[in-house]
């Protein structure tokens, strides 16, 4: 958004990476302190009653994509650039196979969805993306010799960077605004990130369970069903409550 002086502030890319996933459980490295959730919680609460059949269809869609998709939307080359887009703004290194975040956007567009929302200065998603992924490729061409999805990580993360401040004065960047094209895109990848549920287990969030409405609405209470830290179930045998899960020795 912008300030009432005209000019838009800085996004950081860095604190949109999702935390690091080891086997059971998941904790950013750079922050040694943040909780860790369990494992599997979508799949088990999508099994019960407590989601709605409409929610749980979504998510179960979500959860079940296999694979990386070719694009309805984009040509090859379009395609290949959102990708490596994708890679870079929300990497996904330590998953076995990450969350599909450009078949997102390209299956969304194919559907002639919006996203509720858009800069007026900017066209129609569609046209602006198109727009937007050209204007990176081209300009990594002139600057690198080579297309974007081509390039190592450092000159793909100093492209973007210099996308992010508006420092590309390339005939391709006339159109679409490169600092606008940078932040909806970014916004919309989070966004498809955080509804996906498995990111959605990274942070015990749980609040699609939701189909009998909330009883525990007060500071740090929590439904039966919602996850805790998995420092907590050691301690107050919270793991049971999980439908679908079996207590573990000295937790019940």
């Amino acid at each position: 958004m912008s300030r009432a002086d005209g000019s838009r502030p800085a996004i950081d890319m860095n604190p949109l990476r999702p935390p690091h996933k080891p086997d059971r459980a998941t904790s950013a490295p750079e922050r040694p302190d943040a909780p860790s959730y369990p494992e599997g919680t979508a799949r088990r609460l999508l099994a019960t009653d407590l989601v709605t059949p409409q929610t749980r269809e979504v998510l179960l869609a979500r959860l079940n994509a296999s694979g990386k998709s070719d694009p309805c939307f984009f040509d090859a080359a379009a395609f290949a650039t959102l990708r490596a887009v994708c890679a870079r703004l929300i990497p996904q290194t330590e998953r076995p196979e990450p969350i599909d975040l450009a078949a997102a956007v390209d299956g969304r567009l194919a559907r002639h969805e919006g996203k509720g929302w858009r800069y007026a200065a900017l066209p129609p998603d569609a046209e602006a993306y198109r727009r937007g992924l050209q204007a990176l490729d081209e300009c990594a061409r002139s600057r690198f010799g080579a297309a974007f999805a081509a390039l190592g990580s450092v000159s793909q993360e100093e492209l973007l960077h210099a996308v992010q401040r508006g420092d590309v004065a390339e005939e391709a960047w006339k159109e679409p605004d490169p600092q606008l094209f940078f932040e909806e895109l970014l916004a919309e990848l989070a966004e498809s990130y955080y509804s996906h549920p498995l990111a959605q287990d990274e942070i015990g969030y749980a609040g699609y369970a939701d189909a009998h409405g909330w009883q525990a609405v007060g500071l740090n209470r929590l439904a039966p069903h919602e996850p805790r830290a998995l420092d907590a179930y050691a301690s107050d045998g919270a793991r049971a409550s999980l439908p679908g899960a079996k207590a573990e020795p000295g937790t019940a």
